[in-house]
């Protein structure tokens, strides 16, 4: 399809046109001009109210249960969500059944997304079969086509296998990606240690947990001066880690979730089972120090934890209930609610720029004669999150049925659209 987007503001510090307002036409996959008032035949017109275009939006960590839980998700329902979210490019775990941690399990991913609208990354395992006790083939998988190498959403446990990992992607200047977490430590809680967790009786996951484990991972890092990406951090303490590590010049980067910025430990208070995340929702004061470091720097991009769950995983009590919230769809609103003040330019290059260039993936360039890889959205629109703005299979979303801010109105990408009209 042939596209023609009208009086769309471009947001795209790396193009040309960054700042201005044009009309961008799309032929054959290519963005054929950029100008004003273009007239064009036999295209899909795209106006909007505010319109805002940027290069396609890109997400580091989500879950897509493909294989073995196709129930919860599949490949195919999980591109269809992150589209329906405005991303052209996401990064899946190797939490699967069998887990992504050979050449086939790869092959198989890479088989079965690559005509689709969004490029499917995966993410190798780091030990066989996610066990972390011994190191998978990580060198064939990066072959095959693997963007990075975790075990997702169970982090590594063991120092020397960490360090043995850390130590083997430096081979091919590949990037380790870690959820910081004490499992020992953790391993009981239902929610963030606190006051609220006291309140309501339930077992808590101290911050603790995830900072023994950040501060173990930096000192394996820079001891190997390998590159290591810390998700879901979710502590001031984290933070303050993380930034020192940077002025260390140590190859430390990381990425925050939406709801670990719009949600609090408070809001468990009527055990909702859709907020059941690890890792858990912290203190006020925490996500205070998170938005202050997306202000400044220290975050470097956004991870969604796209985290599918079938109904009778959350439809049980707290204590039972399945971690996770599917993410993809509701990010950018979530992050508009989140950080009204946050300027556009930052935000797409928490969601474009930033993850592309951790990862190793060539920029997006926003000029005639480039391939279009875009994603267009009304930043000021509001509008309440339902039923039919969830492209997953599964609907465990806390944020069904709330008001948001920022509308996505589709995405360009590998020649084809998936629009929101």
């Amino acid at each position: 399809m042939d596209i023609l987007l009208k009086n769309v503001r471009i947001v795209a510090p790396l193009s040309p046109f960054h700042g201005q307002t044009n009309d961008i036409l799309i032929q054959n996959g290519i963005i054929a001009d950029i100008a004003k008032n273009i007239k064009a035949d036999n295209v899909k017109v795209i106006s909007g109210n505010n319109l805002h275009v940027s290069a396609g939006w890109m997400d580091v960590f989500a879950h897509f249960c493909d294989p073995g839980q196709e129930y919860k998700e599949d490949l195919n329902s999980g591109a269809t969500a992150a589209a329906k979210g405005g991303f052209t490019t996401v990064m899946i775990v190797p939490n699967t059944q069998p887990a992504l941690y050979t050449k086939t399990q790869i092959e198989y991913v890479l088989s079965k997304t690559r005509y689709g609208v969004v490029n499917v990354l995966p993410i190798g395992a780091i030990s066989k079969n996610l066990e972390g006790t011994t190191l998978a083939e990580m060198y064939e998988m990066r072959q095959t086509g693997a963007v990075a190498f975790s075990d997702g959403l169970k982090p590594v446990q063991s120092s020397g296998i960490m360090l043995k990992a850390l130590q083997y992607v430096k081979a091919f200047n590949g990037t380790i990606i870690q959820i910081p977490d004490d499992t020992s430590i953790s391993g009981h809680g239902l929610m963030h240690e606190g006051i609220h967790s006291t309140q309501l009786g339930m077992p808590g996951k101290p911050a603790i947990a995830e900072e023994i484990m950040l501060r173990r991972d930096i000192e394996l890092a820079k001891y190997t001066d390998s590159n290591i990406h810390f998700t879901g951090i979710s502590t001031r303490q984290s933070v303050e880690l993380i930034a020192a590590a940077k002025a260390e010049g140590l190859k430390v980067t990381c990425s925050v979730t939406p709801y670990h910025l719009l949600f609090t430990d408070a809001d468990l208070g009527t055990y909702n089972s859709f907020l059941k995340v690890n890792p858990p929702l912290r203190s006020q004061d925490d996500v205070n120090a998170l938005k202050d470091a997306i202000r400044n720097g220290v975050i470097d991009c956004i991870a969604t934890h796209h985290q599918p769950q079938d109904w009778d995983a959350k439809q049980v009590e707290f204590e039972y209930a399945k971690h996770g919230m599917i993410g993809l769809e509701s990010c950018f609103g979530a992050l508009r609610t989140a950080l009204p003040d946050l300027s556009l330019e930052k935000l797409t290059e928490l969601l474009s720029t930033a993850p592309r260039s951790i990862f190793g993936l060539a920029n997006v360039i926003i000029a005639k004669g480039e391939p279009a890889n875009l994603t267009f959205f009304e930043p000021d629109t509001t509008y309440t999150f339902t039923d039919k703005e969830i492209g997953s299979k599964s609907k465990n979303s806390p944020l069904l049925n709330t008001e948001l801010k920022g509308k996505v109105l589709g995405v360009f990408n590998n020649k084809q659209s998936y629009l929101n009209l």
